[in-house]
Formats: C-alpha cells, sequence, structure tokens
C-alpha cells in the first residue's frame, strides 16, 4: 500500500509539474501581452479548488492529465479589447508556442544541471574544476536533445510503430520504474522536452497546428473565424483521443506481457 502510494505521488508530481509549467508558459506571455485570461486551471473535469481574482479564475480540477489557460475570445467570439483574437499576430504565436518552448528549455535545463552536479566522473581529479562540467555537461545536453530528436524523426519515417509509442500508462510506468532522484530527474528532463517538441507539431488540437492556423491567417490576410478553428481542433483532437486509446491499449497489453 506504501509503495502504491508512493508510486502515484511520483507520476502525479511529475506529470503535475510538467503540466503547470507548460500551462504557465501560455499564461505568462498572455499576461504580458495584454491578453485577458479567464481561468488557468491544472487538470480537467470537475473543480474541486478555485479562487477568483479580480480577472483569473484559477482552480485544480479532479482529472490531473493536463490544463488549460482560457483566454478571453479564443473559444468565442469577443470584442473585447484584450481578447486573444484582437491582439497582433505574432503576439499570439507568441502565446501559443510559449508552453511548448518553456517545457522544451526546463527539460534541457534541469537535464543540464543534473549532467554537471551528478553525471560526471573525472579519473584525473584536477580536471573537476567547474569549467570541464559545464563543458561537458554542454556537450552532453546537446547529444540528448538531438538524441530526442531523432527519436520523433524515427517515429514520422517508419522506423518506430505506432504500437511501440507509450501514453498515459506506458509513461506512468517508466516513472514508477525510475529509481532514485538522478534516474526520476532524467524521466523528467525527457518527458518534458519530448512534450515540448511534440506539442509544436503541425497537428489540429496541438499548439503546432495553432501555429499553422495562425501562419495560413497571416497569409491570407484575413482571420480564420472561431467555429471554423473549432471544428478543425475538433478533428484534431479527435484523432489524437483515437490515438491515445490505442496507445494506451498496448500499453496495458504490455504491462501484463
Amino acid at each position: 500500500m506504501i509503495s502504491f502510494i508512493i508510486n502515484a505521488i511520483k507520476i502525479i508530481f511529475l506529470l503535475g509539474l510538467l503540466v503547470i509549467i507548460h500551462e504557465g508558459g501560455h499564461f505568462l506571455v498572455a499576461k504580458l501581452c495584454k491578453v485577458k485570461v479567464n481561468e488557468f486551471s491544472i487538470g480537467f473535469g470537475k473543480v474541486i479548488w478555485k479562487k477568483q481574482t479580480k480577472e483569473t479564475q484559477y482552480s485544480i480540477r479532479m482529472i490531473p492529465l493536463g490544463g488549460f489557460v482560457q483566454m478571453e475570445g479564443e473559444s468565442e467570439e469577443s470584442n473585447h479589447e484584450r481578447a486573444f483574437t484582437n491582439v497582433s499576430i505574432p503576439k499570439r504565436m507568441a502565446i501559443v508556442a510559449a508552453g511548448a518552448i518553456v517545457n522544451i528549455v526546463f527539460g534541457i535545463l534541469i537535464y543540464f544541471l543534473l549532467i554537471s552536479i551528478v553525471g560526471l566522473q573525472f579519473a584525473d581529479p584536477s580536471k573537476d574544476t567547474i569549467i570541464n562540467r559545464i563543458y561537458y555537461a554542454g556537450i552532453n545536453t546537446g547529444d540528448f536533445i538531438l538524441s530526442i530528436f531523432e527519436s520523433i524523426k524515427t517515429l514520422f519515417t517508419g522506423g518506430i510503430s505506432i504500437d511501440q509509442m507509450a501514453g498515459p500508462v506506458g509513461i506512468s510506468q517508466i516513472v514508477v520504474q525510475a529509481s532514485g532522484l538522478a534516474n526520476y530527474i532524467y524521466v523528467l528532463a525527457v518527458i518534458s522536452v519530448s512534450l515540448g517538441i511534440t506539442n509544436l507539431l503541425p497537428v489540429p488540437a496541438l499548439d503546432g497546428g495553432k501555429l499553422v492556423l495562425l501562419i495560413v491567417e497571416a497569409i491570407r490576410r484575413k482571420k480564420i473565424t472561431v467555429e471554423t478553428e473549432a471544428k478543425i481542433t475538433l478533428l484534431g483532437f479527435a484523432l489524437l483521443i483515437t490515438l491515445s486509446l490505442y496507445v494506451t491499449y498496448h500499453d496495458i497489453i504490455n504491462i501484463f506481457k
């Protein structure tokens, strides 16, 4: 029972932290761009805690598998001067991309710190200097980033089948199997960077898909209606849910193999 509680805490903490970082990126850039934020939520479903400030409601919801930043005019037509759709395209692109970029930067930073502090061993103690640790940690971090990009590239070029992908269940299993603080931080870094890169893919419902729509709007010099964007997003969301269910099914099958 204690082991189950510890594993649950490990999973919830890691996923919760990544969600806070991701949505926090959207939130902070939206505020910097003077966009009105109606709600900042961690989780989905029923609200279990909320706090209303002058402008924004902060909430925690029952299902800790994501979160959202609800901006004025993002999902409905709004004439408010600070509505998301009423700010410039570059500002909207910055807001949309911020979550993924923060995830990537955070993952790279904690991996760099992990390697520089505990991931290096020098045969000659005299070479164990701060400069050398920074230098070799930088090289290792570069290799780390390239390996993640290669993994994602391999997936889309057919080198990795969908059956080999990990969904929420598979990721949870990886988190649980991470023994020791260093391994746990390494898994956190990998998932954070992977989440950020994946979110920037040009797929409807992901941040990358929203960026594509903004580029199309810039080329057409005409706003895409909220209804049209909602339909495209809904289609992408349906495809992602279908993929997630398929991957989760294989995650569960692999657990009992």
